[in-house]
């Protein structure tokens, strides 16, 4: 390591071991970290910058602050940056991720869940991340839709950032465009809090952008989303396993599946939950349902993450209040108990995972339908204490209220949910 202008250079042979050994990082690197005050500024090199920003943040990894001055920084590498400690990480450029798809295919990290993978790991406490409205993460996402063209879950495509083995939490301000996958997921957190993200995954060709997720969590407890805005193709806020005191507030969802809880029950035998979360204040705009619960089957049919089924556990106590919806192109109110990516559409009364204490209140607008709502419980365990009031929600035809195995309050039921 030496001086050079005023800037840290490091050299292969001065990096700690445990560093130098690991794969993303070339033999003879140049990143270059300006240090000064218990600030490292990242100095954007016109090429990969992976390894600079891997560095800066083992250089100010206590105390300190990580700077991405207002450039675009590269990131042709994966990333893991752990055991930060009173970080603050500041945002004012676009870090733009490569477009070699093999590369990420094959070397993008493993989530530990679904077989997903990732392309930076990230975690540490009492981190608190700016992007002042206008710091970008930008994945290059249509190389990606275009790849998959359709395939769900295409195996290598990278979530942009985890959150990992993180207490106190904070980010605001962040803007991520074209996710190559999903844009952000939480794992093994509590204390964490989003502000003001805006999310844009859109495709400017016929090849879809599903699995854009804006954020899913999973092992997350007490996590606040405020403010959000999000344009994809897929989930806008996505409680998923061992998520619980979850709030989502004052944020607007277009053309996306809004909030989804789960899908859960895919691993057989195994326990999860999601429980105690509140949505508030909502606008959906071309969205397929306000909020919407889906489990898999209680079959085991395939392995995840377009397989699977017969877990076990629950999801209870939630409210959705306060919505404003436009044209939703699904329903006004949905819970699903069959999910399954290879048509076990013959399992839909098997699970025995449990659904109840679940209110969608105040919800205002129009459905592009003649569906109000559509329950589908499993027979095998149904839902209990499930509300729709104050529903005022104009719809094409009907309006029709699908239901099965359900104790629904506040409308009647007059179809059955095939």
């Amino acid at each position: 390591m030496r001086l050079v202008n005023g800037l840290l250079q490091l050299e292969t042979l001065f990096l700690p071991s445990y560093l130098a050994s690991l794969s993303f990082f070339p033999h003879n690197p140049t990143p270059f970290v300006k240090v000064q005050d218990n600030i490292c500024t990242v100095i954007p090199s016109g090429g990969d910058d992976s390894s600079a920003i891997i560095a800066a943040f083992q250089l100010c990894s206590r105390d300190a602050t990580v700077v991405f001055s207002n450039a675009t920084y590269h990131i042709e590498k994966v990333m893991s940056t752990h055991g930060l400690r009173n970080v603050t990480v500041d945002v004012h450029g676009t870090l733009l991720w490569g477009t070699d798809t093999d590369y990420w295919i094959k070397n993008s990290l493993p989530l530990g869940y679904q077989n997903q993978t990732l392309a930076w790991d990230f975690g540490g406490d009492d981190v608190s991340w700016y992007g002042h409205g206008y710091g970008t993460f930008d994945m290059n996402g249509q190389i990606w839709y275009d790849l998959a063209n359709g395939t769900s879950n295409m195996y290598g495509r990278p979530i942009n950032l985890v959150i990992r083995n993180s207490t106190n939490f904070y980010m605001s301000g962040m803007r991520f465009v074209q996710s190559a996958f999903w844009t952000l997921t939480t794992h093994t957190c509590q204390h964490v809090m989003f502000e003001d993200i805006y999310i844009n995954s859109t495709s400017t060709s016929g090849a879809p952008t599903q699995n854009t997720d804006g954020i899913d969590t999973f092992y997350t407890n007490n996590a606040t989303f405020r403010r959000w805005s999000v344009t994809n193709g897929d989930d806008s806020i996505s409680p998923k396993a061992n998520s619980s005191n979850l709030l989502i507030q004052d944020s607007q969802f277009y053309g996306s599946d809004s909030i989804a809880i789960g899908s859960i029950a895919q691993y057989p035998g195994v326990f999860e939950f999601v429980e105690n979360v509140t949505a508030e204040r909502i606008y959906c705009e071309r969205c397929k349902y306000p909020a919407y619960i889906k489990t898999w089957t209680g079959v085991q049919q395939g392995y995840p993450p377009n397989g699977g089924g017969g877990g076990l556990g629950y999801a209870r106590n939630m409210v959705f209040r306060d919505f404003v919806v436009s044209d939703l192109t699904v329903a006004g109110a949905y819970i699903t108990q069959c999910n399954s990516y290879i048509g076990a559409t013959a399992q839909c009364d098997s699970s025995t995972f449990t659904i109840s204490n679940i209110t969608w209140s105040n919800i205002t607008g129009t459905v592009a339908n003649s569906t109000l709502a559509y329950i589908q419980c499993s027979g095998s365990a149904p839902c209990e204490d499930i509300r729709l009031l104050d529903f005022d929600i104009k719809t094409t035809g009907g309006p029709f209220v699908n239901c099965s195995n359900v104790e629904l309050l506040g409308v009647s039921c007059n179809e059955p949910a095939p």
